[in-house]
Protein backbone atom coordinates (compact mmCIF):
# COMPACT_ATOMS: atom_id res chain seq x y z
CA UNK A 1 0.00 0.00 0.00
CA UNK A 2 3.40 2.43 1.20
CA UNK A 3 4.39 1.72 -2.33
CA UNK A 4 0.79 2.66 -4.16
CA UNK A 5 1.00 6.06 -2.05
CA UNK A 6 4.33 7.17 -3.41
CA UNK A 7 3.62 6.07 -7.39
CA UNK A 8 0.25 8.28 -6.63
CA UNK A 9 2.39 11.41 -5.12
CA UNK A 10 4.39 11.57 -8.13
CA UNK A 11 1.32 11.98 -10.68
CA UNK A 12 -0.09 15.77 -11.36
CA UNK A 13 -2.52 17.15 -8.63
CA UNK A 14 -5.12 17.68 -11.78
CA UNK A 15 -5.07 13.94 -12.18
CA UNK A 16 -5.55 13.16 -8.63
CA UNK A 17 -8.59 15.53 -8.36
CA UNK A 18 -10.05 13.35 -11.43
CA UNK A 19 -9.15 9.93 -9.74
CA UNK A 20 -10.35 11.32 -6.37
CA UNK A 21 -14.15 12.28 -7.60
CA UNK A 22 -14.50 9.45 -9.44
CA UNK A 23 -13.69 7.10 -6.27
CA UNK A 24 -15.48 9.49 -3.93
CA UNK A 25 -18.63 8.61 -6.22
CA UNK A 26 -17.80 4.90 -6.07
CA UNK A 27 -17.81 5.03 -2.19
CA UNK A 28 -20.72 6.95 -2.01
CA UNK A 29 -22.63 4.41 -4.15
CA UNK A 30 -21.04 0.80 -2.89
CA UNK A 31 -22.51 1.94 0.99
CA UNK A 32 -25.37 2.29 2.04
CA UNK A 33 -24.24 3.76 5.01
CA UNK A 34 -22.24 6.27 3.43
CA UNK A 35 -24.82 7.64 1.95
CA UNK A 36 -27.51 7.31 4.12
CA UNK A 37 -25.50 9.37 6.54
CA UNK A 38 -23.84 11.82 4.14
CA UNK A 39 -28.16 12.48 3.00
CA UNK A 40 -29.34 13.06 6.68
CA UNK A 41 -26.14 15.17 8.19
CA UNK A 42 -26.19 17.41 4.72
CA UNK A 43 -30.23 17.65 5.34
CA UNK A 44 -29.95 18.39 8.75
CA UNK A 45 -27.98 21.16 8.15
CA UNK A 46 -30.21 22.36 4.82
CA UNK A 47 -27.78 22.00 1.90
CA UNK A 48 -29.10 21.84 -1.21
CA UNK A 49 -29.13 18.99 -3.23
CA UNK A 50 -26.57 19.95 -5.91
CA UNK A 51 -24.15 20.80 -3.10
CA UNK A 52 -24.97 17.27 -1.40
CA UNK A 53 -23.70 15.93 -4.60
CA UNK A 54 -20.81 17.93 -4.82
CA UNK A 55 -19.77 17.23 -1.55
CA UNK A 56 -19.68 13.72 -2.47
CA UNK A 57 -16.39 14.51 -5.07
CA UNK A 58 -14.87 17.04 -3.11
CA UNK A 59 -14.29 14.29 -0.59
CA UNK A 60 -12.70 11.49 -2.61
CA UNK A 61 -10.20 14.95 -4.25
CA UNK A 62 -9.34 15.42 -0.37
CA UNK A 63 -8.76 11.89 0.06
CA UNK A 64 -6.79 11.45 -3.20
CA UNK A 65 -4.73 14.70 -2.91
CA UNK A 66 -3.09 13.41 0.35
CA UNK A 67 -0.47 10.87 -1.01
CA UNK A 68 0.50 14.63 -2.93
CA UNK A 69 0.81 16.52 0.11
CA UNK A 70 2.21 13.67 2.19
CA UNK A 71 5.07 12.40 0.33
CA UNK A 72 5.66 15.55 -1.42
CA UNK A 73 9.62 16.51 -1.10
CA UNK A 74 10.39 19.18 1.77
CA UNK A 75 11.99 21.38 -0.50
CA UNK A 76 9.01 21.70 -3.05
CA UNK A 77 6.98 24.59 -1.45
CA UNK A 78 3.08 25.29 -1.32
CA UNK A 79 4.27 28.37 -2.66
CA UNK A 80 2.03 30.25 -5.19
CA UNK A 81 -0.59 27.22 -4.78
CA UNK A 82 -2.04 29.06 -2.09
CA UNK A 83 -3.61 32.21 -1.99
CA UNK A 84 -4.77 34.13 1.14
CA UNK A 85 -7.76 35.69 2.59
CA UNK A 86 -7.07 37.53 6.17
CA UNK A 87 -3.62 36.46 6.43
CA UNK A 88 -3.04 39.85 8.65
CA UNK A 89 -4.95 38.55 11.78
CA UNK A 90 -2.31 35.72 12.34
CA UNK A 91 0.25 38.30 12.43
CA UNK A 92 -1.45 40.46 14.17
CA UNK A 93 -2.21 37.46 16.82
CA UNK A 94 1.36 36.46 16.53
CA UNK A 95 2.70 40.01 17.49
CA UNK A 96 1.28 39.33 20.43
CA UNK A 97 3.22 36.67 21.73
CA UNK A 98 0.94 35.18 24.37
CA UNK A 99 0.29 31.91 21.65
CA UNK A 100 -2.10 31.26 19.19
CA UNK A 101 -5.18 28.74 18.96
CA UNK A 102 -6.30 27.71 15.27
CA UNK A 103 -9.79 26.31 14.81
CA UNK A 104 -10.77 24.45 11.34
CA UNK A 105 -13.73 21.57 10.97
CA UNK A 106 -13.38 18.62 8.60
CA UNK A 107 -13.55 21.46 5.74
CA UNK A 108 -12.02 21.62 2.16
CA UNK A 109 -8.11 20.85 2.80
CA UNK A 110 -7.31 20.63 5.97
CA UNK A 111 -3.87 18.91 5.31
CA UNK A 112 -2.73 22.49 3.06
CA UNK A 113 -3.85 24.65 6.36
CA UNK A 114 -0.76 23.07 8.55
CA UNK A 115 1.65 23.11 5.96
CA UNK A 116 1.00 26.35 4.50
CA UNK A 117 1.16 28.30 7.57
CA UNK A 118 4.27 26.45 8.73
CA UNK A 119 5.37 27.24 5.52
CA UNK A 120 4.75 31.20 6.18
CA UNK A 121 5.12 31.16 10.06
CA UNK A 122 6.79 27.98 11.19
CA UNK A 123 10.59 29.61 11.24
CA UNK A 124 9.65 32.20 13.00
CA UNK A 125 6.84 30.59 14.80
CA UNK A 126 6.70 26.44 14.89
CA UNK A 127 3.13 25.11 14.41
CA UNK A 128 1.87 21.92 16.48
CA UNK A 129 -1.08 19.69 15.32
CA UNK A 130 -3.14 17.24 16.66
CA UNK A 131 -3.88 14.21 14.89
CA UNK A 132 -6.31 10.99 15.73
CA UNK A 133 -3.70 7.85 14.51
CA UNK A 134 -5.03 5.74 11.94
CA UNK A 135 -5.93 2.05 12.71
CA UNK A 136 -3.47 0.41 10.60
CA UNK A 137 -0.32 0.67 11.61
CA UNK A 138 1.58 1.82 7.96
CA UNK A 139 -1.19 4.61 7.80
CA UNK A 140 -0.27 5.65 11.19
CA UNK A 141 3.39 5.62 10.90
CA UNK A 142 2.70 7.49 7.58
CA UNK A 143 0.72 10.26 8.99
CA UNK A 144 2.88 10.31 12.03
CA UNK A 145 6.30 10.83 9.62
CA UNK A 146 4.48 12.70 6.68
CA UNK A 147 2.86 15.29 9.13
CA UNK A 148 6.38 16.29 10.06
CA UNK A 149 7.71 18.73 8.32
CA UNK A 150 9.90 22.16 8.91
CA UNK A 151 8.23 23.95 11.62
CA UNK A 152 5.45 21.42 11.67
CA UNK A 153 4.87 19.32 14.49
CA UNK A 154 1.95 16.56 14.71
CA UNK A 155 0.90 15.07 17.70
CA UNK A 156 -1.09 12.55 18.82
CA UNK A 157 -4.58 12.79 20.14
CA UNK A 158 -3.48 11.42 24.21
CA UNK A 159 -3.03 12.92 27.15
CA UNK A 160 0.52 13.59 26.10
CA UNK A 161 0.12 15.29 23.34
CA UNK A 162 -2.72 17.90 25.12
CA UNK A 163 0.46 18.60 27.48
CA UNK A 164 2.47 19.46 24.06
CA UNK A 165 -0.23 21.36 23.07
CA UNK A 166 -0.21 23.50 25.98
CA UNK A 167 3.88 23.99 26.52
CA UNK A 168 3.98 25.07 22.76
CA UNK A 169 1.44 27.99 23.35
CA UNK A 170 2.80 28.75 26.62
CA UNK A 171 6.13 29.45 24.54
CA UNK A 172 3.99 31.69 22.35
CA UNK A 173 3.58 29.39 19.15
CA UNK A 174 0.78 28.54 16.75
CA UNK A 175 -1.61 25.17 17.81
CA UNK A 176 -3.98 23.87 15.59
CA UNK A 177 -7.11 21.16 15.86
CA UNK A 178 -10.51 20.14 14.52
CA UNK A 179 -13.23 21.01 17.26
CA UNK A 180 -15.53 18.84 15.29
CA UNK A 181 -14.06 15.63 15.94
CA UNK A 182 -15.64 13.29 18.67
CA UNK A 183 -13.56 12.95 21.60
CA UNK A 184 -13.34 10.11 24.18
CA UNK A 185 -15.86 10.07 26.88
CA UNK A 186 -15.47 12.54 29.32
CA UNK A 187 -13.28 15.28 27.44
CA UNK A 188 -16.52 17.02 25.70
CA UNK A 189 -20.00 17.82 26.44
CA UNK A 190 -23.34 17.69 24.62
CA UNK A 191 -23.95 20.67 22.36
CA UNK A 192 -25.97 21.78 19.41
CA UNK A 193 -24.53 21.24 15.96
CA UNK A 194 -26.85 22.09 13.47
CA UNK A 195 -29.48 21.83 15.00
CA UNK A 196 -29.05 18.26 16.57
CA UNK A 197 -26.87 17.62 20.06
CA UNK A 198 -23.21 16.35 19.33
CA UNK A 199 -20.95 15.36 21.83
CA UNK A 200 -18.29 18.20 21.54
CA UNK A 201 -14.69 18.56 22.66
CA UNK A 202 -13.75 21.05 25.65
CA UNK A 203 -10.23 20.83 24.39
CA UNK A 204 -10.04 24.61 22.71
CA UNK A 205 -11.68 26.17 25.15
CA UNK A 206 -9.90 25.14 28.19
CA UNK A 207 -6.19 25.54 26.00
CA UNK A 208 -7.10 28.89 25.65
CA UNK A 209 -8.48 29.11 29.00
CA UNK A 210 -4.93 27.51 30.51
CA UNK A 211 -2.73 29.71 28.40
CA UNK A 212 -4.30 33.06 27.35
CA UNK A 213 -3.49 32.29 23.38
CA UNK A 214 -5.56 33.83 20.90
CA UNK A 215 -8.10 32.28 18.77
CA UNK A 216 -8.75 32.15 14.75
CA UNK A 217 -10.53 30.15 12.81
CA UNK A 218 -8.67 28.93 9.32
CA UNK A 219 -9.85 26.84 6.49
CA UNK A 220 -9.07 25.74 3.35
CA UNK A 221 -10.97 25.99 -0.02
CA UNK A 222 -9.96 23.79 -2.95
CA UNK A 223 -9.83 25.40 -6.19
CA UNK A 224 -11.70 24.46 -9.01
CA UNK A 225 -9.92 22.55 -12.17
CA UNK A 226 -6.71 22.00 -9.38
CA UNK A 227 -5.84 25.59 -9.47
CA UNK A 228 -4.49 25.12 -5.95
CA UNK A 229 -6.51 26.45 -2.17
CA UNK A 230 -7.24 29.49 -0.85
CA UNK A 231 -6.77 29.48 3.02
CA UNK A 232 -9.34 31.82 4.59
CA UNK A 233 -8.39 33.32 8.17
CA UNK A 234 -11.24 35.09 10.34
CA UNK A 235 -11.82 35.62 14.00
CA UNK A 236 -14.67 34.14 15.99
CA UNK A 237 -17.97 35.32 15.33
CA UNK A 238 -18.16 35.93 19.50
CA UNK A 239 -15.70 35.84 22.23
CA UNK A 240 -15.58 32.31 24.07
CA UNK A 241 -17.71 32.87 27.53
CA UNK A 242 -16.30 32.78 30.18
CA UNK A 243 -17.59 32.36 33.98
CA UNK A 244 -18.06 36.38 35.03
CA UNK A 245 -19.92 36.81 31.25
CA UNK A 246 -22.56 34.37 32.31
CA UNK A 247 -22.63 35.16 35.77
CA UNK A 248 -23.34 38.79 34.69
CA UNK A 249 -25.91 37.52 32.08
CA UNK A 250 -27.49 34.65 34.24
CA UNK A 251 -27.47 37.02 37.32
CA UNK A 252 -25.74 34.15 39.83
CA UNK A 253 -23.26 31.96 39.60
CA UNK A 254 -22.50 29.26 37.28
CA UNK A 255 -19.77 26.64 37.61
CA UNK A 256 -17.52 25.30 35.20
CA UNK A 257 -19.72 22.67 33.30
CA UNK A 258 -22.00 26.40 32.81
CA UNK A 259 -18.90 27.22 31.24
CA UNK A 260 -17.54 24.61 29.07
CA UNK A 261 -21.14 23.84 27.44
CA UNK A 262 -21.23 27.21 26.53
CA UNK A 263 -18.12 27.68 25.23
CA UNK A 264 -18.63 24.07 22.97
CA UNK A 265 -21.77 25.59 21.82
CA UNK A 266 -19.86 29.09 21.03
CA UNK A 267 -17.48 26.55 19.16
CA UNK A 268 -20.15 24.63 17.11
CA UNK A 269 -21.54 27.52 15.97
CA UNK A 270 -18.00 29.18 14.85
CA UNK A 271 -17.59 26.07 13.02
CA UNK A 272 -20.95 25.96 11.59
CA UNK A 273 -19.95 29.57 10.06
CA UNK A 274 -16.99 28.44 8.67
CA UNK A 275 -19.04 25.34 6.95
CA UNK A 276 -21.69 27.21 5.31
CA UNK A 277 -19.01 29.01 3.02
CA UNK A 278 -18.75 25.98 1.32
CA UNK A 279 -20.86 22.87 2.28
CA UNK A 280 -19.63 21.40 -0.37
CA UNK A 281 -16.49 20.98 0.35
CA UNK A 282 -17.76 19.52 4.34
CA UNK A 283 -17.21 15.80 4.93
CA UNK A 284 -20.85 15.08 5.64
CA UNK A 285 -20.59 11.40 5.94
CA UNK A 286 -17.96 12.07 9.15
CA UNK A 287 -20.32 10.28 12.11
CA UNK A 288 -20.14 13.69 13.81
CA UNK A 289 -23.10 12.67 16.10
CA UNK A 290 -21.71 9.25 17.23
CA UNK A 291 -21.60 8.30 21.22
CA UNK A 292 -18.01 8.70 22.35
CA UNK A 293 -15.74 6.03 22.85
CA UNK A 294 -14.81 4.97 26.34
CA UNK A 295 -11.73 7.08 27.12
CA UNK A 296 -9.91 4.12 28.78
CA UNK A 297 -10.71 1.85 25.57
CA UNK A 298 -9.56 5.33 23.59
CA UNK A 299 -6.39 6.01 25.68
CA UNK A 300 -5.45 1.92 25.31
CA UNK A 301 -5.55 1.96 21.62
CA UNK A 302 -3.63 5.24 20.79
CA UNK A 303 -0.87 3.95 23.18
CA UNK A 304 -0.83 0.37 21.63
CA UNK A 305 -0.42 2.59 18.15
CA UNK A 306 2.80 4.95 19.45
CA UNK A 307 4.59 1.84 20.77
CA UNK A 308 7.52 0.97 18.95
Amino acid sequence: MLSLMRWLAGRSLGTLHIWGAMVGWLAYLASPTYRRRLRAHATLAGVSAPERRASVAEAGRMVAELPWLWLRPQQRALGERVQWRGEQSIEQALAGGRGLLLLTPHLGSFEVTAQAIAERWGARVPLTVMYRPARQAWLSELQETARRRPGLEAVPATLTGVRQMIRALRRGECVGLLPDQVPPEGMGVWATFFGREAYTMTLAARLVQQTGADLRLVWTERLPRSAGWRIHVSELPRPLPTAATLAEAAGGAVDDADVQRACARAVNEAMESLIRQAPQQYLWAYNRYKPPRPAAAAAGRAGARSTP
